[in-house]
């Protein structure tokens, strides 16, 4: 009895010292702490800069959004798991390691789910996008608005994919996604989750022997320095998402709600001009690294993914996906 309230001590002790840690008060100021594990040169960095300046003049200084980028504070999971208990107030993640927490979030990870952007848009826009950033409120995770995380392909060392078979017998870096791992996994390869901040020596040591993102990333990471084949499959859309801690979210006075909801929400439009800007400079400069730039037929890809898109039919998961599938 005597071990299991000394645990319970513990715990206690820490959801007190977190939620001073992820919200406090600096000379009555509300202070917000916000991580997330990308580089200050990265768009969806820049946007987080932008909703930060907003909260900061809507709330007359009243209210501060501090950002603490490159893993500082942890990596992706980490953070999630800090905002359950408060320990921390924002983060930055992409869908796809958030599905482990929220399971409806793995419908955005399926791949060829989304037809193009703007079927993308209009799905995150609508009725589905607002019932997935609210899947979160039950384990701590309120979703404030998503950003755009461009289309995923896959990059290699030394191995071009020009069709699904190229990928065979390959291991591809991929989140700590469910997912992917089956999509990586049905394609013939095998997935390796690594934290993004491990990606660059892994690839460099060969732990892995390529992995799969979008072009600022790849671009913005350096990872083309490494890779030197760059397969346009476009097999996947997961967003980044911005979340709040909703042990923080509910502490904040209804005016400080309404100011971050906003400054979220504005930021949207700026994260998606700024990320449209940015696709389209990383592509050039990849490029001018001399990687190998492939756009291969996207049919047989997506023929290779139809059995792990068969697996959902009649489930949660496989509800949601029509509904997106309908969107017009």
């Amino acid at each position: 009895m005597k071990r299991v309230n000394i645990f319970v001590f513990f715990v206690v002790c820490i959801a007190l010292t977190g939620l001073t840690g992820g919200c406090g008060k600096d000379e009555g100021v509300k202070v917000l702490k916000l991580a997330h594990g990308l580089d200050q040169t990265h768009p969806v960095h820049k946007a987080m800069v932008f909703l930060s300046e907003q909260v900061q003049e809507e709330s007359g200084g009243s209210m501060r959004v501090d950002i603490y980028p490159s893993e500082q504070l942890g990596s992706e999971r980490e953070c999630l798991e800090q905002l359950q208990f408060g320990g921390l107030a924002m983060t930055k993640t992409s869908s796809s390691p958030l599905e482990s927490f929220v399971p409806e979030m793995k419908v955005l990870g399926l791949p060829y789910i989304f037809r193009d952007s703007e079927h993308f848009w209009k799905v995150l826009n609508g009725d589905v996008g607002v019932e997935l950033l609210a899947a979160g409120s039950g384990v701590g995770l309120k979703g404030l608005c998503f950003y755009d995380a461009g289309a995923r392909s896959f990059y290699t060392v030394d191995t071009p994919i020009r069709k699904p078979e190229d990928l065979e017998g390959l291991k591809v870096r991929v989140q700590e996604s469910r997912i992917a791992m089956d999509m990586v996994e049905t394609m013939g390869a095998s997935p390796t989750p690594i934290s993004w901040g491990e990606l660059y020596t892994s690839l460099q040591q060969g732990v892995v022997d390529g992995a799969e993102n979008n072009p600022p990333s790849v671009y913005t990471s350096q990872h083309y320095k490494i890779c030197k084949y760059y397969c346009l499959d476009e097999h996947a859309r997961p967003p980044d998402i911005v979340l709040i801690s909703t042990v923080v979210w509910e502490s904040l006075s209804p005016e400080h709600q309404r100011i971050l909801q906003k400054a979220a929400d504005d930021s949207v439009v700026y994260e998606r001009k700024l990320w449209a800007e940015k696709v389209d400079e990383s592509m050039e400069e990849i490029k001018k690294e001399g990687v190998e730039i492939i756009r291969p037929a996207k049919a047989p890809f997506r023929k290779a993914v139809e059995p792990m898109l068969e697996a959902f039919k009649g489930t949660k998961i496989g509800e949601l996906a029509e509904r997106i599938t309908k969107v017009q």
